[in-house]
């Protein structure tokens, strides 16, 4: 028996109204995500893969269509039970870091783990990205791709069930932007947590179980790769 996905959507649809125009950025999506797989949804800017990924993290509600995590309806769930899911469930990581500049790196992601459930040690969650040795450092003594990787240590380390990722790269160079995806990879393949990456960067879709294409507000395109790509083999 297959096993049940994490994310089952149907009909998935958003809109926004501008003006006396309403606006659709999800057109009827229909997604099923599995544990484990780690994702890359590629799309232009507008394509609908922001509103996707904030829908699937709890962060907006669809205007109609169902989206379930698990047995969680979270089309129908309340302003308290999202804030539960997010904080149970699920890890961001954004295109800018977020981090606390008053705060070491050691900090930034204890003030996650002093709330969570079951939480890795920030040494450990910072570890696994590869900052050992800068464990005490505060942000402004680390490079961007550095921070970023902060930020992924801080995500994974209450041990969430999912990871969404809105542009992880967007605001670094292809050289550190490959360290801070070789430190996603790592991550999903090391504690197993779903992971999706949404970019508009067709170079990082070698390094995914699947490739999804959005365009429009619907999805256009899906595809699986037979082997998952090195991050570290990618430049663009």
């Amino acid at each position: 028996m297959a096993e049940p996905p994490v994310f089952h959507t149907r009909g998935l649809t958003k809109t926004y109204d501008q003006g006396e125009v309403q606006v659709y950025a999800l057109r009827g999506v229909d997604l099923d995500l599995y544990r484990g797989e780690l994702v890359v949804m590629l799309g232009a800017s507008g394509s609908g893969k922001s509103t996707l990924l904030n829908i699937l993290g709890g962060l907006d509600v669809p205007t109609s269509g169902e989206v379930r995590y698990r047995d969680i309806d979270l089309s129908a769930a309340g302003d308290r039970e999202l804030t539960r899911y997010r904080r149970e469930h699920v890890g961001f990581v954004f295109q800018f870091y977020n981090l606390i500049p008053s705060l070491t790196a050691r900090e930034n992601v204890a003030a996650v783990t002093e709330i969570a459930a079951n939480p890795m040690s920030p040494e450990e969650a910072l570890e696994l990205v590869g900052l050992k040795a800068r464990i005490d450092h505060f942000p402004a003594q680390l490079s961007g791709g550095e921070q970023q990787r902060v930020a992924i240590a801080r995500a994974i380390a209450k041990r969430p069930e999912v990871l969404l990722c809105d542009e992880p790269t967007g605001a670094l160079d292809s050289a550190t932007g490959v360290l801070v995806l070789a430190a996603l990879e790592k991550a999903n393949r090391e504690t197993g947590t779903t992971t999706v990456i949404i970019t508009h960067n067709a170079s990082i879709a070698g390094m995914g179980d699947r490739v999804i294409t959005l365009s429009d507000g619907n999805i256009s395109g899906e595809r699986r790769n037979d082997q998952r790509q090195d991050p570290r083999t990618l430049s663009w």
